[in-house]
This record gives C-alpha cells, sequence and structure tokens, in this order.
C-alpha cells in the first residue's frame, strides 16, 4: 500500500537532489490519484515527475493554449476529466499534442504565495473521471507545501543544476537562448522567444531541446 499525503508531506525532501525529490513527487501523484504532475512558477517549470508532465506543460508555453492558462479563481481547482469533450474546441493543437501523449483528463490547482496566485500544480490521467473531494482537497495541501518548498530553496544565483536542495531551473536555457537570438537576429526579447517556440513545435522537440540547440549554435541564424 501506498503512502498517504500526510505521510508524504511530513516527509518533503529538502536538501536532496532532483532525483530524490521526483521520486517524492511520482509517489505524490499516484497518492492523489494521478498518472503524474508539474509545478510552474510564473513561466518557470520547477518540478515535474516524468517526461509527459514537463511535456505538458512545455506545450502550454510553447503553443499559449491549455487548462493552466486558463485559471484565473485562484480558489478552484480546474478540473478537466474528459479532454475529448473540450479541448479539440478550446485548444486544437494542444489537444491533438495531449491526445498523442494519452492524456485523458488534466486538473490545475493554483499555487500560491500568501494570497498571491504565483503558479500552477497541473496532475493528468490517462483514464477519464473527476477527482474525489478527498483528493481534491489534497491537491490544495500538496499545492500549498511545494509553494513554500520551493521558496525556501530558491536561489537568485541561477544556474543551480546539481546542488542539492537547490530548484531546478529547467528552463534555464530558454532564457538564454532567447537573449543569444535577440542579439544575434536584432531583435526584440519577446520577438526570439516567439521564433524559439514556433521552431520547437516545428520541429517537435521540446522548447528546452530546441534552446540547447541555439546555445550550441546548431539552429540556423534565421531561427524561424
Amino acid at each position: 500500500m501506498g503512502s498517504t499525503i500526510q505521510e508524504l508531506l511530513e516527509k518533503l525532501p529538502g536538501a536532496a537532489n532532483e532525483e530524490t525529490r521526483r521520486v517524492w513527487a511520482v509517489d505524490c501523484a499516484h497518492a492523489l490519484g494521478l498518472g503524474g504532475m508539474a509545478i510552474t512558477l510564473g513561466q518557470e517549470l520547477v518540478w515535474f515527475t516524468d517526461e509527459t508532465s514537463a511535456r505538458l506543460e512545455d506545450l502550454q508555453f510553447v503553443l499559449g493554449q491549455g487548462p493552466g492558462l486558463l485559471l484565473e479563481d485562484e480558489t478552484s481547482v480546474l478540473e478537466m476529466p474528459d479532454l475529448s469533450l473540450l479541448l479539440a474546441r478550446q485548444w486544437p493543437q494542444y489537444a491533438a499534442e495531449a491526445e498523442g501523449l494519452g492524456i485523458a483528463a488534466l486538473f490545475v490547482w493554483p499555487v500560491r504565495i500568501g494570497a498571491v496566485q504565483a503558479g500552477t500544480l497541473t496532475g493528468y490521467r490517462r483514464t477519464a473521471g473527476p477527482l474525489t473531494v478527498q483528493q481534491s482537497a489534497q491537491g490544495w495541501r500538496v499545492a500549498d507545501a511545494l509553494a513554500q518548498h520551493v521558496l525556501r530553496h530558491w536561489s537568485a544565483a541561477g544556474d543551480t543544476r546539481g546542488h542539492a536542495g537547490a530548484v531546478e531551473l529547467h528552463r534555464l536555457e530558454v532564457h538564454q537562448a532567447t537573449g543569444v537570438l535577440s542579439e544575434r537576429l536584432d531583435v526584440s526579447l519577446a520577438e526570439a522567444l516567439a521564433r524559439l517556440r514556433a521552431r520547437a513545435y516545428a520541429s517537435g522537440r521540446s522548447l528546452t531541446d530546441t534552446a540547447h540547440a541555439v546555445l550550441v549554435r546548431e539552429l540556423p541564424d534565421d531561427a524561424s
């Protein structure tokens, strides 16, 4: 029998490497009845359980489509228990990609710092169906605990990869590549990011992989 949410929150790993924290997150997602989950703060992906959850967040960032972008009420969970009924009408590109990943349902909790919504906790399932009342309530507990955890372990130093306990900034190279393209093409940062997103979607690669390619000069100078 798996651990309960209470037991998992009591042993939320602090000064541990990313893999240890990811194992904890997988256990936590399963305790919530989810296949996986990811946490973002602002536009930064800070924690995810698996490549599927990371890809779902990446698609939202690349396409500007997805449930996390709809979250306007910081006091409610956004439930999409059957994506086949909703996504194709609202977000056709995102719907097709999510279907290709085998996703049937998505759930988004606000991640709050004090009274301010600072990000989202997004969980997915491969089978359709709503959350139970208990799962919804426990998701709030997890979102609040992870918000505090991230605050305690966020480093203003920037690249903290490999440092025990440090929050991993998974889009660090995206921000760096945006600056490189902006300088190389003499365009605004917004335009450079738009070109980076377009290239990622057209190539089928993740945004972080595309950004890495820019940084090692694998993309043509027009990056379009």
